[in-house]
């Protein structure tokens, strides 16, 4: 499985409530794609929303967070780690 980061901009404003019914809305429908949500993170006053995700690929991704509603701007492979 690969690793990737995703970007959502434009949510200013985003509280923590939104932001885990938006990560419990991915997670309720990722093994679809055979894709698993990590973790989200969100800079509310940026409006800015980061998802780190295990799966096949960036399509899959994308695709998941496109039925839930929230379609990612920008994701990014995320081949190296330590």
């Amino acid at each position: 499985m690969a690793t990737f980061m995703d970007v959502h901009t434009g949510m200013k404003g985003i509280t923590a409530e939104q932001l885990m019914e938006a990560h419990r809305a991915d997670l309720a429908i990722e093994a679809d794609e055979g894709v698993h949500f990590e973790k989200a993170w969100a800079d509310p006053e940026a409006g800015t929303v980061y998802c780190l995700s295990t799966g096949p690929s960036a399509d899959a991704v994308r695709r998941i967070h496109e039925r839930t509603g929230h379609p990612a701007d920008e994701i990014h492979p995320v081949p190296l780690s330590v």
